[in-house]
């Protein structure tokens, strides 16, 4: 967050009597001209609030929040898995989907749909394969960054991908669906003990035809059973949606995200996509050669909390 987005990073602690911690929450402030002021934890993802004891959490929380009034951020969201102890405001913008995972793949695929098993075996008989590991990083991101552009969204840095693949080495998953050479679908998630979250995914439109996100995911499943996982998080998406309603077809079950908010100005969510300035913004971002978008979105796109 600091090394690659240039934002700041507050680290707070939580001591009880004697001085032993407690309770720590990571904050990340993110700022931007006309976008607004907001500390996140943690931009981009869809965990990482205060984590500890009960009434550290609670604390930590009071830190944020007192942090907000002093810097005059418009506003605090917590992005915990489990609600934050107090009386913050609690965010349901966002669910996501989890999916147990057995204990062999033969067993996933037989608890599957007819309709969903034809959905994967269209782009395996059209000759597409998915392949796994570091090396697939630069390939993952030529497909992430023509989806984004395709979307009308500003893409991360590709710097990004490549600190969190040194970095986190022990925990990413780079996976990628190829037809011959090109790579046309891709994601990227993180593993933790036994559950693992897809965090980016992303299929090229002009292969929509043969479904080579189904076969992503299904790919991803597979590798991950064969890593030990037992939790497949389907990551974070808005109630009702398309992306829910892909994500629901596996079989997953919907999980609330219970975010804990504080604002000064009645704000309800960081810049979103949906807003009718940004509706217009994407038509036109469209448009644009991706070597452009390449080149100008991540200087927007690390002030997009």
């Amino acid at each position: 967050m600091t090394d690659v987005l240039r934002n700041e990073c507050l680290y707070f602690a939580a001591l009880d009597a004697s001085g032993e911690w407690e309770g720590v929450l990571p904050l990340v402030r993110v700022r931007a001209p006309l976008l607004g002021h907001y500390l996140v934890s943690m931009p981009f993802l869809n965990a990482g609030g205060p984590v500890g004891t009960s009434p550290a959490r609670a604390a930590l929380a009071d830190a944020a929040v007192a942090e907000a009034k002093r810097s005059g951020a418009d506003l605090v969201e917590l992005r915990a898995r489990d609600a934050v102890p107090g009386d913050l405001r609690l965010s349901q913008r966002k669910i996501t989907v989890s999916l147990p995972l057995p204990a062999t793949a033969e067993a996933l695929w037989d608890a599957f749909s007819s309709k969903l098993k034809s959905q994967i075996r269209r782009p395996q008989k059209a000759g597409f394969d998915a392949r796994f590991g570091p090396e697939h990083r630069e390939a993952f991101y030529e497909v992430f960054a023509r989806n984004m552009r395709a979307l009308g969204t500003p893409v991360l840095p590709a710097d990004l991908f490549e600190s969190i693949a040194v970095r986190l080495a022990d925990h990413v998953v780079f996976g990628v669906v190829y037809r011959d050479a090109e790579p046309v679908a891709a994601g990227c998630g993180f593993v933790w003990r036994d559950s693992f979250e897809l965090t980016w995914a992303a299929s090229l439109r002009e292969h929509s035809a043969a479904a080579p996100n189904m076969l992503l995911y299904w790919s991803f499943m597979t590798h991950l059973i064969g890593c030990g996982v037992r939790h497949f998080d389907f990551g974070r998406c808005t109630p009702g949606g398309g992306t829910h309603r892909f994500k629901q077809q596996w079989g997953g079950a919907d999980v609330p995200l219970p975010w804990a908010q504080w604002t000064s100005r009645n704000v309800t969510a960081p810049p979103t996509p949906d807003r009718p300035v940004f509706r217009v913004a994407a038509a036109c971002w469209r448009r644009l050669p991706l070597a452009l978008t390449n080149a100008i979105g991540p200087i927007i796109a690390r002030r997009l909390p």
